[in-house]
């Protein structure tokens, strides 16, 4: 609209104006009181997330020199990192499906969406297609930005924490870890949180084995217990 279009509003279109500016600026807030503000540095031209700089200048040439791979493409690499969150037992109120979804939004910096329940179980109260949790998939700046700060933030965070199982392969270079507190990342504000959510965070990587991919987990400093 022209400045004089601007100028000849009647206060009535002004204040909808107004309000739908507001409506729009709401929707990026989360019912945690948090700001999805994760990412946003992935978007500023000529930024490169430290983890993925990691990657390429270090963890690259350290696993070509160990496992002596003639091609740089034979390198193993982080496909993607997936993120659950189960809240089953808040599959009767839409609420607090909507508080997971929008909590596990908050620590991707991605939008998650609700999974549902592909069967009834009739012990739970659960009917197919019932919400019963989110999950995200990250790949990219985004996914990098997202290990970085599970590693350096949220694990050291974690009550008693003595690292993480160097067990917990799939025999196909795939690592699955769980959470029992979302809280520990610093994106949910623990005060106005209504309920502490479980998480289940896959790594999904291109490693043929266990080994090649946990020694490329181990160059993300992932802190691999010695047992």
């Amino acid at each position: 609209m022209s400045d004089a279009g601007s100028k000849n509003r009647n206060p009535q279109e002004a204040a909808r104006a107004d309000a739908k500016a507001a409506k729009a600026s709401k929707r990026r807030e989360v019912n945690t009181g948090t700001q999805v503000s994760v990412g946003e540095h992935a978007r500023e031209a000529g930024y490169v997330p430290r983890f993925k700089k990691r990657y390429h200048d270090t963890i690259k040439p350290a696993l070509m020199q160990k496992f002596g791979y003639k091609n740089v493409l034979q390198v193993p690499k982080l496909n993607k990192v997936v993120l659950n969150i189960g809240a089953g037992e808040a599959a009767s109120d839409g609420k607090k499906i909507l508080q997971a979804v929008n909590d596990l939004t908050a620590i991707a910096g991605q939008k998650s969406v609700q999974t549902r329940a592909k069967k009834a179980i009739a012990t739970f109260k659960i009917r197919e297609g019932l919400p019963i949790g989110a999950k995200v998939t990250l790949r990219g700046d985004v996914m990098y930005e997202f290990v970085d700060r599970l590693i350096t933030t949220a694990l050291p965070r974690v009550r008693d924490f003595r690292g993480v199982n160097p067990k917990s392969f799939d025999g196909r270079g795939n690592y699955a870890m769980g959470m029992k507190e979302h809280v520990v990342f610093l994106e949910i504000d623990y005060d106005k949180t209504e309920s502490v959510w479980g998480m289940d965070i896959v790594f999904n990587t291109s490693a043929k084995t266990d080994e090649e991919a946990k020694a490329l987990l181990e160059g993300f400093q992932f802190p691999f217990t010695k047992n």
